[in-house]
């Protein structure tokens, strides 16, 4: 094989990468709705979703269609890959508002974070510990990804160190609010309407997402984290981190990862 096509099918960073280390397992996945939350706290992130988006009709789909191109980008080809960051930005063109623009560098840099912390708070509590070069790793790969959705490279800090000290001061500080708004957008995330399924079944959810929000947003989102949640969530993450450690790769990994791996004609390690 020519080594253009290899580049083609590795796609922007490949199998040896901290990114598809980390986002290749599902378990990461269950920091998807503390990514959302955190989001939804920055007023003009949650008024761009209140105003260009059926969030209380299609609430999983919509979760479903931004895993699905996020992780395109991550583990598709080349070509795959630049397709799914062409309609993301296309996309943004079209969200904009009374204070708002989903272009705006600033607001990207928000999203990009979330999706950072939440990724690395996910495995770190149900897959493994990562060392300060793996989180680096980790964060260096996601920001080529922010530059191509239009960050600026000179506004991202310049290593995981600096990043967690960026995310720090921003929850801290004065810009973040959870409104009424993101307050309902938040809870129709963690409970979505699903025919038939309860809403009692995603109790679950609701203690996975408190243990992994920063405690200021989790205060102000209403989500409770008395003792009972803490014993809740530790059992959990026990059973699950067990899991992990047992469960082969094809079975504990998203099928993005798998079909990466098959289009490479590689082993899962």
């Amino acid at each position: 094989m020519a080594s253009g096509s290899i580049i083609e099918d590795q796609g922007l960073f490949g199998p040896e990468s901290p990114i598809w280390r980390v986002n290749r397992e599902s378990a990461v996945t269950l920091g998807g709705t503390c990514a959302i939350l955190m989001q939804l706290a920055h007023p003009r992130v949650a008024a761009g979703v209140r105003d260009h988006s059926r969030f209380e009709e299609d609430t999983v789909g919509r979760l479903r269609r931004t895993l699905d191109l996020t992780m395109t980008i991550v583990f598709g080809s080349r070509t795959a890959a630049m397709q799914a960051v062409r309609s993301i930005n296309a996309r943004h063109r079209t969200v904009n508002g009374p204070g708002y623009s989903a272009l705006d560098p600033e607001l990207l840099m928000w999203v990009h974070a979330t999706l950072v912390y939440s990724g690395l708070r996910a495995y770190q509590a149900f897959v493994g510990p990562l060392s300060a070069a793996d989180r680096n790793g980790y964060y260096q790969d996601t920001k080529e990804i922010g530059i191509l959705l239009g960050i600026p490279r000179q506004m991202y800090p310049a290593n995981i160190e600096a990043f967690d000290a960026y995310l720090d001061a921003l929850i801290e500080g004065g810009e973040l609010r959870v409104g009424d708004g993101a307050r309902q957008m938040g809870w129709q995330v963690l409970r979505p309407r699903i025919h038939r399924v309860p809403r009692i079944a995603f109790a679950p959810m609701q203690v996975i997402t408190a243990a992994l929000l920063p405690p200021r947003l989790r205060d102000e989102y209403g989500l409770a984290w008395g003792p009972a949640q803490r014993v809740t969530f530790s059992a959990f993450r026990v059973g699950l981190v067990g899991l992990v450690a047992l469960a082969p790769a094809p079975i504990r990994w998203l099928p993005y990862a798998r079909h990466a791996y098959r289009r490479l004609k590689l082993q899962p390690a």
